[in-house]
């Protein structure tokens, strides 16, 4: 029976820590397809690791990656097959800079003022909006949400609430961004990680940050 219970505790340990490498794997995955991948053109994913691996390659979305992160990126896709939160129509283009937001689905921001909704391919262009009154046409008031994504899960979170790195080695489709996260944590994980210059809540956008992040 000792014998037994060894070779069973074993056994659990064992899957313990493939569990665990998976989990560190698919987290490194969601990191690849953000920053190294073209996340609209990653392919679908197909009924094993190997095939998936192969799709990546193929569709070219990801350039040179190593295998370690080849493998990441389909567990990632294999465990997260949609990973886009905010439904961003093909054709809607950002009031701002004009480019097609949808085909930069991660960087998407939205706000909604009464039954219309304007889309953005950024958090500094959506900025723009609301601070410039040329553009924003409309009673502040009026703003029924204001919505972003966590950079790191895809989750939508109200922009009110969010915490923004800046000046960050991230870049977004319009250069220096403003990177939303739903909590305080993962915001100092990634400022760690990406040397970042400030944590701030979206009461402490300014105006004049926001002019700074162009220069």
């Amino acid at each position: 029976m000792k014998i037994l219970f060894i070779l069973y505790l074993s056994a659990f340990i064992a899957i313990m820590k493939l569990s665990a490498n998976e989990t560190t794997l698919i987290k490194r995955g969601e990191q690849v397809a953000k920053l190294l991948c073209q996340s609209n053109h990653l392919p679908k994913t197909k009924k094993d690791l190997n095939a998936t691996i192969q799709a990546i390659i193929q569709s070219k979305a990801c350039q040179n990656l190593e295998k370690k992160n080849l493998k990441a990126l389909a567990l990632f896709l294999m465990q997260k097959k949609d990973t886009l939160s905010l439904k961003v129509p093909k054709d809607a283009k950002c009031p701002v800079c004009g480019m097609f937001v949808a085909k930069y689905p991660k960087w998407a921001a939205i706000m909604q003022v009464g039954d219309k909704k304007f889309y953005f391919d950024g958090v500094k262009d959506m900025m723009k909006f609301y601070f410039y009154d040329q553009t924003f046409q409309f009673k502040r008031s009026k703003i029924n949400k204001v919505l972003v994504q966590d950079f790191y899960t895809f989750k939508v979170v109200d922009a009110r609430d969010a915490f923004y790195v800046v000046g960050s080695n991230v870049y977004g489709p319009m250069g220096k961004e403003l990177i939303p996260f739903e909590n305080l944590k993962e915001a100092k994980n990634f400022f760690k990680d990406h040397k970042g210059q400030k944590i701030l809540r979206f009461n402490q956008i300014t105006l004049d940050l926001i002019k700074s992040l162009d220069q």
